[in-house]
């Protein structure tokens, strides 16, 4: 195969896993009644905390990455969307 047409493949290939531009619905689950699940400025426990979450709460889920081990996503408030942090994927259920 030409090295052209590899780069080509590779490229769409890359295009196609990073296109998800469309939301996925997602409700916060899991944290107890008392709790709040923390939505942080980016993916990890070292960003700073914008506000916390009840269970319940709706969300729209973007893209995710995992950050030393741990999957965080993307997302806004179903409510508010231009309110936007990362969550652990660990309290996120689908509707």
């Amino acid at each position: 195969m030409q090295r052209s047409t590899i780069l080509v493949i590779l490229t769409f290939m890359l295009a196609s896993g990073c296109s998800n531009i469309a939301a996925d619905r997602t409700l916060v689950v899991g944290t107890g009644p008392d709790e709040l699940l923390k939505l942080r400025a980016g993916p990890g426990l070292g960003f700073s905390v914008i506000l916390g979450l009840p269970d319940g709460t709706a969300l729209n889920r973007r893209d995710c990455v995992t950050e030393i081990g741990q999957l965080w996503c993307r997302v806004s408030l179903t409510a508010a969307p231009q309110i936007t942090g990362y969550v652990s994927a660990d309290y996120l259920s689908s509707r």
